[in-house]
């Protein structure tokens, strides 16, 4: 099967492709996150800025991702749940994704820049540590998965540097929650693919195992996500604070990710790993719903 860019005259195969090698769902979620962040940190909404911020953060990630696939194009090839990828089934050239995460980098900064240009800085951070460092790592180390949380984390935080223009506790603090999630959700999707995972030789999860330490790991990780989302609470992080109703129900959702955890713990089966990086999804998506509505129903009751 050629490999040229001809492959591409059928607009329909072009965009299933494109999606796959930007990772659709993956990016529409950053995407999700950074708009979060976005309404948290704006006093007064511009509807330009939100589309430049989703627009660039889809074509930031998509190029992270692009550059990722390239990489990886020999390693997905032995991976089940990655062979139908355009580059490793032969759809798509190395040369014809380059282009592709060539140009969507220079767009997504471009994007970013016009809101402020310490957005578009990090975005250029996040891509270069998610190329450059968390890729090449995964093959040789569980720590690969620490410092991919960290181009990881910066979507949330994003959005309230597009907001304010400058970075501070408010900021910091969005990282943080989005930081540590990452690890029960990663290591529980880890221990999920690990059979998949191990034919391309990823090492994602702690122990390098299905283990004891890794399930031990991952119930600790999961608390401390769940007590760094509650931290606004206290009304210790600047601008971003939430009511106790809003705390409330932030922690249930916790304990109902928690209680994924421990049953991971306890029944080590893959069943209960995949319900865990569900169960972390959803924690993620609502929690970042709460604290949205909890600004602007505040907002609302004090006119």
């Amino acid at each position: 099967m050629s490999t040229s860019i001809s492959t591409h005259t059928s607009l329909p195969n072009f965009v299933a492709d494109f999606k796959s090698i930007t990772k659709f769902r993956l990016a529409v979620s950053v995407v999700f996150s950074s708009v979060a962040g976005y309404l948290l940190g704006v006093d007064q909404i511009n509807l330009w800025h939100i589309v430049y911020l989703a627009l660039g953060g889809y074509a930031m990630v998509g190029a992270s991702n692009a550059f990722n696939q390239i990489i990886e194009k020999d390693l997905d090839a032995k991976m089940d749940r990655t062979k139908s990828r355009p580059l490793p089934a032969g759809r798509m050239s190395k040369s014809y994704a380059f282009i592709i995460a060539s140009v969507l980098t220079l767009i997504g900064i471009y994007l970013l820049y016009i809101i402020n240009p310490i957005t578009a800085m990090f975005g250029a951070i996040s891509i270069f540590i998610y190329t450059s460092l968390y890729t090449p790592l995964k093959t040789k180390t569980p720590l690969a998965v620490f410092v991919g949380a960290i181009p990881g984390a910066i979507p949330f935080m994003l959005g309230w540097v597009a907001a304010s223009g400058n970075f501070g506790i408010e900021p910091g603090t969005l990282f943080m929650i989005q930081f540590f999630w990452q690890f029960p959700h990663f290591w529980a999707l880890g221990w999920w693919l690990y059979d998949d995972y191990k034919k391309g030789g990823f090492f994602m999860l702690p122990t390098g195992k299905r283990d004891k330490g890794t399930a031990v790991q991952i119930v600790l990780y999961t608390i401390w996500t769940i007590i760094v989302s509650l931290i606004p609470v206290l009304n210790i992080t600047g601008d971003f604070y939430i009511t106790p109703i809003s705390a409330i129900i932030i922690f249930a959702l916790g304990i109902y990710m928690l209680s994924k955890a421990i049953k991971l713990y306890k029944t080590k089966q893959v069943k209960a790993s995949k319900q865990l990086m569900l169960a972390s999804v959803t924690y993620i998506t609502l929690i970042q719903i709460v604290y949205v509505a909890d600004k602007y129903v505040r907002s609302w009751m004090e006119i």
